[in-house]
């Protein structure tokens, strides 16, 4: 078992060693180092990343966050992901009810404090629900957008003090298209639907010709992450 102290030069040693491996062979070295204390997040835009390590950690653990925000369509992939793919879903949520927050910062606290909002409603959830973890796998990709060019497929995030994993971070979008065709992967249908990157409803639009993918997140507000990356 790998000491805790040791994570991080663990994290950073195999950023480099796995840079150019395949998102299996990155997702295999995860489970034989850190075995169920290894989970996959997934916001149900897709489950590639979900797929992925289906195929070499059969049951894995898959996190969802359940902010009381979601589109409909968000919470059907989630459930056709735990129905269909051989993984665990755990669903999160936060301490408060949309009802509890709304009586305790005032209604649609999204409009006003987005940042706020997603730190209760995502932040705080998420960081409770990997207590059980060493190491967690996101679905980041270089590609998305600015912010992100520079995620290492594993590094260490110093916050949560967990290795993290992003075994897709050099795919292209055309990679993730690829692979959702070849293995008839789930997909959010709200991606048919003009939306190329899925977060809450009332912080979300549509994508226009031209913008980045991540660009209709948050739309009127200087932000382009909810904190959780």
């Amino acid at each position: 078992m790998t000491h805790a102290t040791d994570l991080p030069r663990l994290a950073e040693r195999a950023g480099r060693d796995l840079e150019d491996a395949d998102p299996l062979d990155i997702l295999s070295w995860a489970a034989e180092t850190f075995g169920p204390r290894f989970c996959v997040t997934s916001s149900m835009e897709d489950a590639v990343v979900a797929h992925l390590a289906s195929r070499v950690i059969p049951g894995v653990d898959v996190v969802f966050l359940d902010t009381g925000y979601h589109f409909p369509e968000t919470i059907g992939t989630r459930d056709a992901v735990a129905a269909v793919l051989d993984v665990n879903v755990i669903t999160l949520t936060p301490r408060q009810t949309v009802a509890e927050q709304d009586a305790e910062y005032g209604p649609k606290l999204h409009d006003r404090d987005p940042d706020l909002c997603c730190a209760l409603r995502k932040v705080k959830p998420l960081e409770e629900g990997l207590t059980a973890y060493d190491a967690w796998a996101t679905g980041l990709r270089r590609d998305e957008s600015p912010t992100r060019a520079g995620t290492p497929v594993v590094g260490w995030d110093a916050r949560r003090r967990k290795v993290k994993v992003s075994p897709i971070a050099r795919w292209t979008q055309d990679d993730v298209d690829t692979y959702i065709t070849e293995h008839a992967v789930l997909t959010n249908p709200l991606l048919m639907d003009g939306y190329t990157s899925v977060g809450c409803a009332p912080c979300t639009r549509r994508v226009l010709a031209g913008e980045d993918a991540r660009a209709g997140r948050w739309a009127g507000f200087g932000k382009t992450e909810c904190g959780l990356h």
